[in-house]
């Protein structure tokens, strides 16, 4: 790691794990963590008109420290990687995010999945994010790696590739804290 992070931006395509990765780094350093949904969505999945989601955003972003785990919309997203002082960008092989989407909606099925508000539509976000897949497969993939790539001079980034990798940086990520 070999810095401290301060401001947190994790992104990449659905279902790769990004929120359960981002809970997990903001227990590990203690950080606040903000999801975008629940800064676009009410309970129940009602949509917030998108001039408050532009101001809870900005506000947030005028916060020394955060997590923010999400997307949002192209503005948003990419005035959030310019705050940032770390990227933890997701980018699984697209069956790991099929199978990890299937796998939410399955358990999902017994239980409200972990991070998402009372009375999710759960059937409605996982047809949602079978579409996004592929779509920011082909539109977003390209424009996030060359994000990085970009930014690595001047952020700490972290380009997670696979399961091992997002496992590896959080045991990092916990060392740092560990010894800090």
């Amino acid at each position: 790691m070999q810095h401290a992070m301060k401001r947190v931006a994790v992104f990449g395509n659905a279902g790769g794990g990004k929120s359960t990765l981002a809970r997990q780094l903001a227990e590990i350093t203690g950080l606040p963590l903000h999801v975008v949904d629940m800064l676009q969505f009410r309970q129940g999945g009602a949509a917030v008109p998108h001039h408050e989601y532009l101001a809870s955003h900005r506000a947030l972003l005028g916060q020394d420290t955060w997590i923010i785990d999400g997307y949002g919309d192209t503005a948003t997203a990419w005035e959030r990687f310019g705050r940032a002082d770390t990227l933890v960008y997701v980018d699984l092989p697209l069956p790991v995010h099929y199978w990890r989407v299937t796998k939410r909606l399955i358990k999902g099925l017994f239980a409200n999945p972990e991070g998402w508000s009372k009375d999710s539509p759960l059937w409605r976000s996982t047809l949602s994010s079978y579409n996004v897949i592929l779509l920011c497969h082909r539109h977003m993939t390209p424009k996030y790696r060359l994000l990085v790539a970009d930014m690595a001079a001047s952020k700490c980034v972290h380009h997670l590739k696979s399961p091992g990798a997002m496992i590896a940086f959080l045991d990092a990520a916990r060392n740092e804290c560990t010894r800090s």
